[in-house]
């Protein structure tokens, strides 16, 4: 049975308060036995992958270069692609639900492709007011909601 892929997506660069909940996310999801995607590099990236990792969990970096060093420590699995910012495609078509924490244009355009392919987000702290978007009010919340979502999304 295929593990449960939850894309956790924001800005590389992250407030001190951001970090620590993307840090919480990133810890529920390695808790729940799901596998954690995102760009793999700095800011709520890292904090995520550093929770999950912490937690026993799996994660996956969808890096933009060629290079997997550039990965943060935190990444399980890196994969290249050399195609920057289009590489954001890959890291929502992976990912059964996406949760967008903080986050600058580049999680808008990962929220907006998401919402087109008909992919569940959750928002923490993140791009407000979107239609179709689900806001959430904690780490905990949105990671709950991002199992339930991920659940109705399974192919059998």
């Amino acid at each position: 049975m295929r593990k449960t892929i939850i894309g956790v997506i924001g800005a590389g660069q992250v407030s001190e308060a951001g970090y620590a909940v993307a840090r919480e996310v990133g810890r529920h999801i390695g808790e729940s036995g799901a596998v954690l995607v995102c760009g793999g590099l700095s800011g709520v990236m890292e904090a995520a992958c550093r929770g999950c990792s912490e937690a026993g969990g799996e994660t996956l970096g969808i890096l933009p270069g060629g290079d997997a060093a550039t990965a943060n420590p935190y990444v399980s699995l890196a994969v290249v692609t050399n195609m920057g910012h289009a590489r954001n495609v890959i890291i929502v078509h992976t990912a059964q639900v996406l949760i967008a924490v903080e986050g600058e244009y580049g999680t808008l355009s990962e929220m907006a492709v998401a919402l087109k392919l008909g992919r569940p987000v959750v928002a923490l702290n993140s791009w407000p007011g979107i239609d179709g978007v689900i806001e959430a009010t904690s780490a905990e919340e949105s990671v709950a909601l991002a199992l339930r979502l991920a659940g109705s999304q399974r192919e059998d």
